[in-house]
């Protein structure tokens, strides 16, 4: 008898490690994809529509949705920007911990008016970020992102990366989240990042 409960604690005390570990990875789990420790998306250095250059620092305490498109697009930026409105919509009270911005990759055609009415349309807090051709090169490879312009007769479309990116309340990269995912994995992600202490 006492052999067997010595047996019982021995084994206990052997898997409490793995148990307390898969909670561990249970409670961390994102609907996205973990970019914890990622070596990139460090810096962002853009004008607003009002000329003053911004950075992901001066949020710091909020988390930051990221994602660069243009204003032309036909489908994927006006339905990443209405999802992120409904995610801030979705979040009540704690809306007002998420920052958005857009990041054009379309400079030449993507003004300053253009893109602040643009933003506003879907919500007035949402925050577009543009640079010139160099600024906007160097941004989007800071982030891994890929565009490209494709001629459709006498104008052009771009093509490129349609992730979102989510930054912590400490300003680091965190999660980038797909085009598929719905608002529900957009507000569970950003949820378990306003739980996670500054």
């Amino acid at each position: 008898m006492t052999i067997s409960i010595w047996l019982r604690a021995c084994v206990l005390v052997l898997l409490l490690p793995a148990v307390l570990a898969g909670c561990d990875r249970q409670e961390a789990a994102f609907r996205g994809m973990d970019l914890t420790g990622a070596d990139w998306g460090r810096e962002l250095r853009l004008k607003d529509p009002d000329g003053r250059t911004r950075t992901l620092q001066e949020f710091r305490g909020s988390v930051v949705m990221v994602f660069f498109g243009f204003t032309q697009c036909p489908d994927i930026c006006p339905t990443a920007l209405a999802r992120a409105a409904a995610v801030r919509k979705r979040l009540g009270a704690d809306g007002e911990k998420l920052q958005v911005i857009f990041v054009t990759v379309d400079p030449d055609r993507d003004t300053p008016a253009l893109l602040r009415e643009y933003t506003a349309a879907f919500d007035p807090t949402f925050l577009a970020l543009r640079g010139d051709d160099e600024e906007t090169r160097r941004a989007a490879a800071e982030f891994k992102v890929s565009y490209e312009k494709v001629q459709t007769g006498a104008s052009y479309t771009i093509n490129h990366t349609a992730l979102t990116y989510l930054f912590d309340g400490q300003g680091r990269l965190r999660l980038a989240l797909r085009h598929s995912q719905d608002v529900d994995d957009y507000v569970a992600d950003v949820r378990a990042l306003l739980k996670r202490p500054s």
